[in-house]
């Protein structure tokens, strides 16, 4: 595998939140630039770059590796959603361009057609670019920074069930957007909350154990994602 260096960060990112490298599992330079085919210059870059992000820590003896969170730390990314999302929303109905309207509507004509369906996988991917979108349209770097990066470690962390219900999910999505489109901030912030909220509940997360952090050293896996 042979890629850009400035996307090294991003290809070992998505590999960890894949779970090609197992949590506590070492992350060395020389076999990372051999996986992706650089040198170890924009490895180097990258570890830097995941462990101030949280993916990473650096250990004695062991040097980098993935990094290992608590419960108690999954749930708190489950809290700061329900924060930020609404916040993000509110923002939107304020700062929003007729192209980000024309996205959002977009994709919940998409994601109501493919509920109506059953189509359960194209519904996440849309789910994920809508709510993207969304955090783009609030005119905030740092905030649409800070949710992409809390949604990356939330799929690390936490299996997403289907809803119960996904077109009442995509009832929701649609009337955050009419909120927006109507520059009510409020009831962005309201309906968002309410959607946040309850998508949380679909969470389940893919390791337990309680909150003591293991020191486990494996090797890194260069085998490719475990099934």
């Amino acid at each position: 595998m042979r890629i850009p260096a400035h996307s090294v960060c991003t290809a070992i990112r998505d590999d960890i939140v894949a779970g090609v490298y197992e949590r506590g599992s070492r992350l060395t330079e020389e076999l990372l630039a051999r996986r992706y085919g650089v040198s170890r210059v924009p490895v180097r870059e990258a570890l830097r770059t995941l462990e101030a992000e949280g993916f990473v820590v650096t250990r004695r003896h062991a040097g980098a590796c993935v990094a290992e969170p608590t419960e108690q730390e999954a749930a708190d990314l489950l809290e700061m959603r329900l924060l930020l999302e609404p916040l993000g929303a509110a923002r939107a109905a304020q700062r929003r361009t007729e192209a980000h309207l024309k996205v959002l509507r977009g994709l919940v004509r998409l994601g109501q057609e493919r509920a109506r369906r059953g189509n359960s996988e194209d519904l996440r991917s849309l789910g994920g670019w809508f709510h993207e979108t969304l955090a783009q349209a609030s005119g905030s770097h740092a905030l649409t920074s800070t949710l992409t990066q809390l949604r990356h470690k939330i799929a690390w962390m936490y299996t997403l069930e289907a809803p119960a219900n996904p077109v009442e999910s995509w009832a929701e999505h649609g009337a955050i957007v009419d909120a927006v489109a109507r520059g009510d901030g409020e009831r962005a912030r309201a309906v968002t909350a309410l959607h946040t909220e309850r998508s949380a509940s679909a969470h389940r997360l893919r390791f337990s154990g309680g909150d003591r952090v293991r020191t486990s050293q494996h090797v890194v896996n260069m085998s490719g994602p475990r099934h």
